[in-house]
């Protein structure tokens, strides 16, 4: 009698999984039929006036990469424009991925704040907590997402030849961690005095989820945000892993001829590092829109302001510029690295979402004014505006 109730009970377990784990592969099927629908588009209906903006932006400003802008849900417009790789002259593709730069850090913070969500760490919590030999008491995990630390860049520090000699060789985020704790740059600032954007805050972002979650930073971004997301062209991608970074796209800093070669300092990541296309960040602000990714008083807090308002209009919030003119919140970031330069801009009134990805430095995403008219939205640059936030136009 015992011997078949275990056999009935392992059964109903069997069972009881099997039943799981179908519902489970049925809602992936579910989303990844729902992401094909969201990323329809027929060139043959674009925006005219977006891709004749968009060609004169690439003629004239000397735009060289992918574009997707999107409005209520969907795509208006969505193009690749020049060179993948000057030198073998290949084409871009809208699937094209690029080194993200600093539009990482919205992504990483999504991943920190998962672990919050989960009950893993708290944002009071200090650095030193985790790492004991930190050098800098008192610096918080709400400070590194808000750029609040008053931490030294580490940018700056690691290129000393008696820092890190081997410049062949790329750093880990443990690595800097230890460069960190064993040198003891000094502080910008004491914590919490004042906002101070750079790169270190992200670095020991990502060095602090690796160290909660026991995983390489890559595999639980893979696993708890861009998998959620549906983000299939998405990865983390480090020099300290890969010998030659593995993709297509090669950065290039203002001319063709200057290609960019990556070195030690494409080691760390969390500050950059994500690798992505325009369609897969359009993914990802329909799984943040759809609360797929986080709760809502989790983002609510995300798009907040945390430091005192530049020009009246601009802030920071978690992971996450932002602009306030009063009518519209709107959150945002830019990046620049290594030969990309990129733009990830989502409208939360209206729905509109704008993102531009480069591999050939210049200032063609300086001249946008004109893609916020045409999408109705407002001008997303700070030298458009006076000290008390008035537009003072071109």
């Amino acid at each position: 009698m015992r011997l078949t109730i275990v056999f009935v009970a392992i059964a109903l377990i069997g069972a009881a999984c099997t039943s799981s784990e179908k519902r489970k592969i049925k809602a992936e099927r579910k989303q990844h039929e729902k992401d094909s629908l969201t990323l329809a588009y027929d060139p043959a209906q674009a925006d005219q006036r977006l891709d004749s903006f968009m060609r004169r932006l690439h003629t004239r400003s000397g735009f060289n990469g992918n574009v997707l802008i999107a409005k209520k849900g969907k795509i208006l417009y969505q193009n690749a424009f020049g060179w993948a790789d000057y030198l073998m002259k290949d084409s871009l593709k809208i699937t094209s991925q690029f080194e993200l730069a600093s539009v990482s850090k919205p992504l990483t913070a999504t991943g920190v704040l998962r672990l919050m969500e989960d009950g893993k760490i708290k944002l009071e919590q200090t650095v030193d907590e985790f790492f004991p030999d930190f050098p800098y008491p008192g610096v918080t995990i709400k400070q590194l997402l808000t750029h609040r630390s008053g931490l030294t860049n580490y940018l700056y520090f690691t290129d000393k030849t008696e820092i890190w000699p081997d410049k062949r060789k790329g750093m880990t985020n443990r690595d800097v961690m230890n460069l960190l704790a064993a040198h003891k740059p000094d502080k910008y600032a004491n914590p919490d005095v004042r906002f101070f954007y750079n790169n270190t805050n992200y670095m020991v972002l990502a060095a602090i989820v690796e160290k909660v979650s026991g995983q390489d930073f890559s595999v639980y971004m893979q696993e708890k945000v861009f998998g959620p997301a549906g983000m299939k062209n998405t990865a983390v991608y480090s020099s300290a892993v890969y010998e030659k970074i593995p993709n297509g796209v090669i950065g290039h800093d203002r001319v063709w001829r200057r290609s960019v070669v990556q070195n030690f300092q494409d080691g760390p990541v969390g500050d950059k590092g994500i690798y992505s296309t325009v369609q897969d960040l359009y993914l990802f602000d329909r799984a943040l829109r759809d609360g797929r990714m986080l709760k809502a008083e989790t983002l609510d807090s995300a798009y907040a302001g945390y430091s005192t308002p530049n020009k009246e209009l601009f802030n920071y919030g978690y992971g996450w510029r932002t602009f306030d003119p009063g009518d519209h919140k709107v959150v945002y970031h830019t990046g620049w690295w290594h030969g990309f330069r990129s733009l990830y801009i989502r409208d939360l009134k209206e729905d509109i979402t704008i993102v531009l990805l480069t591999n050939l430095v210049n200032a063609s995403l300086l001249h946008l004014d004109e893609l916020y008219h045409i999408v109705e939205m407002p001008v997303i640059r700070q030298a458009a505006y006076s000290a008390t936030g008035e537009f003072m136009g071109k």
